[in-house]
């Protein structure tokens, strides 16, 4: 018995010691990766050579304490001129990663599609993009932790990535990571988000300000600074009011408009001025509305949106986004998109009062995912050991923390908006300016919201008049339609060379 317990005693360090290993080994965190690669884009009649570099960065906590593998794909023209511009860009969710923009309008290279209609199956084409902004500036797309290959490390979890402030604190860690080890501190520097990315972008832009980087310009995409303006909650009207414009652009769009005339501009302006001059007071008054009033507002909602005024009548004068999408082409056994309302597809269920699907993101998510995939191990080299997640929702525990500082009052959540944040930036940099790019058919954030927000920034009109709003006949992602394409390439390249200084 005594020989048995000196031999266990004796074997007890090693099983600890083998533990511990084992337990290292398993904890061992991956290391960055990074691809590189020659591309080229032709702009313009011009072929611009590129360095593109594809993978992840370590990004390191403000104690200088790796938190995450960031990944990225970024590309620098060979042989740059002096002060080449860099923008920063991403998409929004928040979970989704940046392939969205990557493919579709930032990148060297572009997925087709047959907009706005469904698109064949593979094999998808890859082509030149001729709407990029690489002959003007270098650009990095980035995927937030949770997408794409980034992940936490070290002693990091999702957790503290997944939330407003803790995705601001990130994103704009790696941004000023990414500027120091790539010697570009001194270029001029931008950032351009899409959707939540623009929610973000107004985060961004105060916290590196706050920091010392100073931006040149901030490009906002199909934009949300106040989620109000896009939930329809109870009490609340101010969603109703913001949707109303859009929603009438897609009846214009889809010929149920009574009168639509041949300029979509000036019917989507003769909306607005019924909205603010008529169907905002008529809310307001809520029940104490007349009986006659009620009527007169909803026979003009038929006119401007093609619902019959009996259907507003019964929503009380207030319909949702998804009562939209459904009643709109219902007659047809068709159901409009949310993403771009000019997309129609199959209604599942003509009797239910809430669309099933979104027309535009089933007619050429495959198209981008798959073209996106083979671009990213095929042409950037990439790994195929390294899985790409092009969104974080089916990752572990993903789960968004929407408070945000500033926005507390009365010990609870008053607000879920970076408008504060926009308007502290704007206020502190007398240079910075903002470009807004809206879409007439953008159904998931509309442009008329935005415009709310932007009118109740509080800020000085020197402020306000560098910010510059400009619209497209084209949905949430613009630049599937190729004239919006055009434009929009146009207005970012001017946008860039009235921020230069001189």
């Amino acid at each position: 018995m005594k020989t048995r317990f000196l031999l266990l005693l004796f074997f007890i360090p090693f099983l600890i010691h083998a533990q511990e290993n084992t337990e290292g080994a398993k904890k061992e965190d991956p290391k960055a990766q990074v691809f590189e690669s020659k591309q080229s884009v032709v702009i313009d009649g011009k072929t611009i050579l590129l360095k593109a570099k594809a993978g992840t960065f370590e990004l390191k906590d403000e104690n200088n304490k790796p938190i995450a593998l960031f990944g990225f794909t970024a590309y620098f023209k060979e042989n740059p001129e002096k002060n080449r511009p860099i923008i920063f860009s991403y998409n929004g969710g928040p979970g989704s990663s940046s392939y969205w923009l990557h493919m579709g309008i930032m990148g060297p290279k572009r997925i087709v599609v047959d907009d706005p209609n469904y698109n064949q199956s593979a094999p998808y084409e890859l082509v030149n993009n001729e709407f990029s902004i690489l002959d003007v500036a270098d650009v990095v797309m980035m995927d937030p932790v949770g997408t794409g290959l980034s992940v936490p490390i070290g002693e990091a979890t999702g957790k503290d990535f997944w939330g407003v402030d803790q995705d601001i604190r990130s994103v704009s860690l790696f941004i000023m990571q990414f500027l120091k080890a790539n010697g570009r501190l001194n270029s001029p520097k931008y950032i351009l988000g899409e959707s939540y990315g623009t929610f973000r972008n107004a985060g961004v832009m105060s916290y590196l300000l706050d920091r010392g980087y100073a931006l040149n310009g901030v490009i906002m995409v199909s934009s949300v600074f106040d989620l109000r303006t896009l939930f329809f909650v109870p009490t609340e009207d101010i969603s109703y009011l913001a949707y109303l414009p859009t929603m009438a652009a897609t009846a214009w769009y889809h010929n149920k408009v009574a009168n639509k005339g041949s300029d979509l501009p000036a019917f989507v302006q003769e909306v607005r001025d019924f909205t603010e001059n008529e169907y905002a007071p008529a809310l307001f008054k809520g029940n104490q509305l007349s009986e006659s009033a009620e009527t007169e507002i909803a026979k003009k909602l038929q006119d401007y949106t093609g619902i019959a005024a009996n259907i507003w009548k019964r929503a009380d004068l207030k319909l949702e986004s998804g009562e939209f999408f459904q009643e709109l082409l219902r007659d047809e056994e068709m159901t409009v998109g949310r993403l771009d309302s000019r997309y129609k597809g199959v209604n599942l269920d003509p009797m239910s009062m809430s669309a099933f699907t979104d027309p535009q993101s089933d007619a050429i998510s495959p198209a981008y995912t798959m073209g996106f995939l083979d671009y990213f191990h095929g042409d950037l080299g990439v790994s195929t050991d390294l899985n790409y997640s092009t969104s974080a929702y089916s990752k572990e525990g993903f789960k968004w923390d929407w408070s945000h500082r500033g926005n507390q009052y009365w010990g609870t959540d008053g607000a879920v908006t970076t408008l504060p944040d926009m308007a502290d930036a704007l206020s502190k940099d007398p240079n910075m300016k903002v470009l807004i790019m809206n879409g007439y058919y953008d159904l998931a954030t509309v442009f008329y919201g935005v415009e709310h927000s932007i009118a109740h920034l509080g800020i000085p009109k020197s402020a306000s008049d560098r910010i510059i709003m400009t619209y497209y006949e084209a949905g949430h992602m613009m630049y599937t339609d190729l004239p919006s394409a055009k434009l929009f390439r146009e207005d970012i390249k001017k946008f860039i060379q009235d921020t230069l200084r001189k």
